[in-house]
């Protein structure tokens, strides 16, 4: 198990700076939050974890490697609306493009799979004819047939109501309890981050990070200092 360390991150979008000097560590079997508002980038960051973006300044590293080496160990769960729900697809036949090159990890078959998620009887469902929650699900389980020790979810308990949200995040928690490194974007501020082994609270660069009781504190001090109400 490798740790996933970011160093002095920077990146812009058409001389607009998007993120500025990231600095962090996740520890293998931990699962971490990213909060914060629209535009933080969040998913910006995400896709530079995940070798879709190329860092202006700044790197990626995989235990001691540079990540251009290892994007093989690093898997991206994107949101939920960039799928097409209405495809005619089975959950099987979504879960199958998971696969690289057709293969599955032998730790990963489709089977443990689903029943990893919940869905070991939904396997000929249609992704038109699942719950939200379900759909949430079965993306998570596409995700998981990647052989990798780090997934990054984008925004995975969007638009979900709070029973299939306990649910997801009880089958992540498993997961990173499992060894697993899991960074899970989110615009949840509630006590689901309770669920948490720690947060980072993102805008545009790192505002805080630490365990959710800390991140809360560190952020209740920033606000009092802009409020001029400490001292």
């Amino acid at each position: 198990m490798k740790v996933l360390s970011i160093k002095g991150l920077s990146f812009s979008y058409c001389g607009q700076k998007v993120l500025k000097d990231i600095s962090l560590d996740f520890k293998p079997g931990t699962l971490t939050a990213l909060v914060g508002p629209n535009g933080a980038g969040k998913s910006t960051l995400l896709r530079l974890l995940q070798g879709q973006y190329l860092p202006q300044s700044g790197e990626v590293l995989l235990g001691n490697e540079p990540l251009k080496g290892c994007r093989s160990e690093i898997a991206l769960m994107p949101q939920r609306s960039s799928i097409n729900w209405n495809f005619p697809l089975t959950v099987s036949g979504l879960i199958s493009l998971g696969k690289i090159n057709g293969i599955g990890s032998t730790c990963c078959e489709e089977e443990a799979v689903l029943q990893r998620v919940g869905l070991s009887k939904m396997a000929k469902r249609r992704l038109d004819s699942l719950s939200g929650g379900q759909q949430q699900r079965a993306l998570l389980a596409r995700t998981l047939m990647h052989p990798a020790q780090i997934f990054l979810l984008d925004e995975p308990c969007a638009a979900l109501d709070p029973p299939a949200r306990e649910q997801f995040l009880l089958i992540i928690r498993q997961l990173a309890d499992c060894g697993l490194t899991l960074l899970v974007s989110s615009h949840d501020w509630g006590d689901s981050l309770n669920a948490y082994d720690n947060v980072v609270a993102l805008n545009k660069t790192v505002m805080a990070f630490g365990t959710p009781v800390e991140v809360r504190r560190k952020l209740q001090e920033i606000s009092c200092m802009g409020n001029h109400c400490c001292g």
